[in-house]
């Protein structure tokens, strides 16, 4: 807990965006995987990146104000344990992250946030005139970096989903809205007698197939492109969707859900992994990421008795919601 007066903590709250912008910075030049091997002179980091030297001193010392980096000698800086996960290559890499979160068609929708709260539309449709994943569609880097983003680079200790729920009773697992294959990747080698399906907008399968090949799945992972608004694909024992209702209004939502109970057998599960909002004022990282939603994309994170009026909406119902060692939880819906 900050133990700051309330000025100063109110302040740090105020200029979060100057060491969120330094990291846009250090992620968007490489500098993590520049440093892998060892320090660097500063002026020798610049060459590299091909930026000015002065400048990104400057930036560097300040991240390594904030524990991102070090300078151990003048002008030589080096990694630290939170630096480390700015580099490309490692599990739970926070890169693209950085880079998303710093980039000019993120941060612009923000700028224009009291538009929601006037109209209860996101404020991104107003600044680019089209919705966010009309304007991956158009720019299919930002697109891309998304994907990345929001898939991470693998979790470090396998997905919290697999160690929460036992999976071992289906044969087929379909991952709707998998992006690039982060659960069903994950799943289906924890639970190798099960064939699994990735479903998702045709380019981001397109993107998915990569790992799946690098992860020695492509006999036992479908990918299937498509609409989820129109049809999921058929066939599965259990179908899985991480962070995909938030997306959306609850119009949408429910379409999405009844998308799936018509491609599910009678048999068959839905486990929607979602944050939960909790009651009271205690922190919990779904209440701001849900102005995320808001500003971006028009949706929202729910409560428990919200997702249950979206499943009964659907003609499903809440079986139960089981916490996991992650902020999200698994709903269970059933027919």
């Amino acid at each position: 807990m900050d133990v700051s007066a309330p000025p100063e903590t109110l302040f740090k709250m105020i200029t979060a965006t100057w060491a969120s912008q330094a990291l846009y910075v250090a992620a968007e030049l490489g500098l993590a995987d520049l440093l892998k091997d060892g320090p660097r002179h500063h002026t020798d980091l610049a060459k590299a990146a091909g930026v000015q030297a002065d400048p990104l001193r400057r930036i560097l010392r300040a991240l390594a104000s904030v524990g991102v980096f070090a300078e151990r000698e003048p002008g030589r800086f080096e990694l630290t344990p939170l630096a480390e996960f700015l580099c490309s290559d490692v599990p739970g890499s926070m890169r693209a992250m950085a880079r998303m979160f710093g980039a000019d068609w993120h941060w612009r929708a923000y700028g224009d946030i009291l538009y929601c709260l006037d109209t209860d539309q996101p404020s991104f449709e107003r600044v680019y005139g089209k919705g966010l994943f009309d304007y991956f569609n158009e720019n299919p880097e930002a697109g891309k970096l998304f994907g990345e983003a929001i898939s991470g680079g693998g979790p470090s200790h396998g997905h919290p989903a697999i160690t929460a729920y036992d999976f071992s009773p289906f044969n087929t697992i379909v991952d709707v809205g998998g992006g690039y294959g982060g659960f069903i990747i994950s799943a289906l080698k924890a639970n190798p007698n099960a064939s699994g399906i990735l479903f998702d907008l045709p380019l981001t399968v397109e993107g998915a197939k990569a790992r799946v090949e690098a992860a020695g799945l492509n006999g036992r992972c479908q990918l299937v492109g498509g609409d989820f608004f129109q049809s999921v694909p058929e066939g599965g024992d259990v179908y899985f969707s991480e962070n995909v209702i938030h997306d959306w209004n609850d119009e949408k939502a429910v379409a999405i859900l009844k998308s799936i109970r018509r491609a599910m057998p009678a048999h068959g599960k839905l486990l929607l992994f979602e944050m939960l909002i909790p009651e009271g004022n205690d922190p919990f990282f779904g209440k701001l990421l849900d102005l995320e939603m808001m500003v971006l994309v028009g949706g929202k994170e729910r409560t428990e008795a919200e997702f249950r009026a979206l499943y009964e909406a659907a003609g499903l119902r809440l079986a139960r919601v089981i916490p996991t060692q992650s902020p999200l939880s698994l709903i269970e819906g059933v027919m």
